[in-house]
């Protein structure tokens, strides 16, 4: 086994959500272990102030994985998966449309210095696009900007062929 992913929904969706399957086929088909957690009940009342819960629940996932750890995530799912790279240090962090910063919770997005891929939509309609371009930016972290809106469906076989690059490199 190349190593294990943890695959992040974003808000209001579910670990059966088109690009997190997506991404597990990816790394199934790699020889990488994956999981799925559910943020669903966690979500449900969709307050910010639910984000540790969600953060700790990745956490304890996380911290359970004995070799090579990639956390991958999309919308509050990057979020949170940026924000455990400092606690649990992965071998890469892989984030689609990442919220840069959250109305009502005070934690910017911060992610730990290791090999990281940004995928964002030009169209997104929640998350500025050039609030992620300042972000990676500052950072040195490659991004792929697509045509697309905040959910990048219409790019999940891009996104899929992208993660399958990334977990190469990494192996």
């Amino acid at each position: 086994m190349a190593g294990h992913c943890i695959l992040s929904h974003g808000l209001h969706s579910s670990p059966n959500a088109s690009k997190v399957s997506a991404l597990a086929r990816v790394a199934q088909a790699l020889g990488w272990s994956h999981e799925r957690p559910d943020y669903s009940q966690i979500d449900a009342a969709s307050d910010v102030r639910d984000i540790p819960r969600r953060l700790e629940k990745l956490l304890q996932s996380a911290r359970r994985v004995s070799g090579p750890l990639v956390l991958a995530g999309s919308s509050m799912g990057a979020y949170i998966s940026a924000l455990a790279s400092l606690q649990v240090r992965p071998a890469g962090l892989f984030l689609m449309a990442p919220p840069v910063a959250l109305p009502g919770y005070p934690q910017r997005l911060d992610a730990a210095r290791v090999p990281t891929r940004v995928i964002h939509g030009w169209h997104d309609e929640l998350i500025a696009a050039q609030d992620v371009v300042d972000w990676c930016a500052e950072r040195s972290v490659p991004l792929l900007l697509l045509d697309d809106n905040h959910r990048l469906e219409g790019h999940v076989d891009a996104i899929a062929d992208e993660f399958g690059r990334f977990l190469g490199a990494l192996a």
